[in-house]
């Protein structure tokens, strides 16, 4: 089957592989400078569009998080939207997100979404796809996760399509915020030497010469793959043909990457503006991590960054003696609930500083923060009582109207989805979209 051919069956099964990107990258470059300079050529024109997504595995304690509406204020600033919708544009943060009024001007707060799922601790990986993993089979795009889903628009135009950062240790098995839409879980980055390595630290030549080696043989295993699955297809009934489907998905996903790979494999690495890291602990770690992600986006090393503040994140390191995973379980004592609001709120602190940093980082077209959309939250809503509904959400940079509380009435029949705010950044990335996952439309009151 030709490349174009290809290409084409891929478009009429509904699968966005970023034609344009490949059609300005042809596989017959030799020269890495030729590529880097035909890409900066043709990224400068235009601001580019960014996301990153922040997760935080244990959520945050409600009472804390939540902020409030100053009551001498509530009849002048708040504005009823809709039915079932407030936007509140004065708000009195919590404990534990009081730094948020530091940059209250460029971000809004959202309450009572979710996705509707239940599960626990078993349902926050579902926090940027709206779907659990054992259901990702009923679904066209399996539990692709929005960072992913964005991704496919803009193939090849960055080194690194995405940039998965999160623990391998920690509760259930470690970071699994990004899947694709094959249903498989993106392996993390596990810490600052590991990112560094990548966005900075160059491959000698035996080992590119390896590399090109590994990436001919699986070029031509999956070519093998392709065509005894064209004839194997022809035997099969409905539902199997249905499973190679999904097979083939995989296979797809993997060729896709390999040709990204392709593209950049002779251009070299920005210089590194500091020397390595070593990895210490993820409470000492977290601030480089941000400004890791802010230099990766910087130098346009990618895009799309997700973020994934997991349960190896040890409160001993702040001087706060106990378990994470342990103090969430509060049981609604005080004393545990102190230490946990501490926790939660040296890691909106650290959230802020890396907003304050976008916001002062600039490249060609202006502030980072102004084409960055930014979501930080939990695919759990209260850690104590293992419930996934109302998630922690806010929302900053990224161009849009900002300095604003949206409070959706959880108890409201037409409550959308959480995956209708995900529809919205989708659309302020770029991405002609109007649905994802379980999405209804886009998000009320947004634009």
């Amino acid at each position: 089957m030709s490349s174009f051919s290809r290409r084409n069956v891929l478009r009429a099964a509904g699968v966005s592989v970023g034609l344009p990107a490949f059609a300005s990258l042809p596989a017959t470059r030799t020269s890495g400078q030729e590529v880097q300079g035909e890409l900066a050529g043709a990224r400068s024109t235009q601001a580019k569009r960014r996301m990153v997504c922040i997760g935080n595995m244990l959520g945050f304690y409600p009472d804390a998080f939540w902020p409030q509406q100053p009551a001498e204020k509530a009849s002048s600033s708040s504005e009823r939207l809709s039915n079932g919708l407030i936007e509140h544009r004065q708000m009195r943060f919590g404990e534990s997100s009081q730094s948020l009024a530091e940059i209250e001007d460029q971000l809004t707060v959202i309450s009572g979404l979710d996705h509707g799922l239940k599960g626990g601790h078993f349902a926050i990986h579902a926090f940027l796809s709206g779907v659990r993993q054992i259901d990702a089979h009923t679904m066209p795009l399996a539990n692709i996760t929005v960072d992913q889903f964005a991704a496919q628009s803009i193939s090849g135009q960055t080194r690194f399509p995405t940039l998965t950062i999160g623990s391998e240790t920690g509760i259930h098995g470690g970071c699994q915020l990004s899947w694709t839409r094959s249903g498989t879980r993106v392996p993390p980055i596990p810490g600052p030497q590991q990112l560094f390595e990548t966005l900075f630290v160059g491959t000698d030549p035996k080992k590119k010469q390896a590399a090109a080696e590994r990436i001919g043989l699986q070029n031509s295993i999956l070519d093998l793959v392709h065509g005894s699955a064209k004839e194997l297809e022809k035997q099969l009934d409905r539902q199997d043909q249905q499973k190679l489907d999904e097979y083939l998905t995989s296979v797809r996903d993997v060729e896709q990457r390999l040709a990204l790979r392709r593209n950049w494999f002779d251009v070299p690495k920005p210089e590194a503006p500091f020397d390595a890291p070593r990895n210490r602990n993820l409470v000492e770690d977290l601030p480089l991590l941000y400004d890791l992600i802010v230099l990766a986006l910087q130098t346009d090393s990618t895009r799309i960054a997700t973020l994934e503040i997991g349960g190896d994140f040890n409160p001993n390191d702040l001087g706060i003696k106990g378990g994470y995973h342990a103090l969430s379980h509060h049981g609604q004592r005080q004393e545990n609930i102190d230490k946990l609001i501490a926790i939660e709120r040296y890691q909106v602190e650290q959230f802020t500083r890396f907003i304050d940093k976008l916001a002062s980082t600039n490249d060609e077209h202006g502030p980072l923060l102004d084409q960055t959309s930014v979501l930080f939250g939990s695919g759990m809503g209260n850690a104590n009582s293992h419930t996934n509904s109302n998630l922690p959400l806010v929302v900053a940079g990224g161009g849009a109207k900002q300095g604003r509380w949206l409070a959706f009435d959880e108890q409201a029949n037409d409550r959308p989805p959480l995956t209708n705010l995900y529809v919205s950044l989708l659309q302020d990335f770029g991405v002609e979209t109007d649905s994802f996952g379980t999405s209804t439309g886009t998000l009320r009151g947004w634009a």
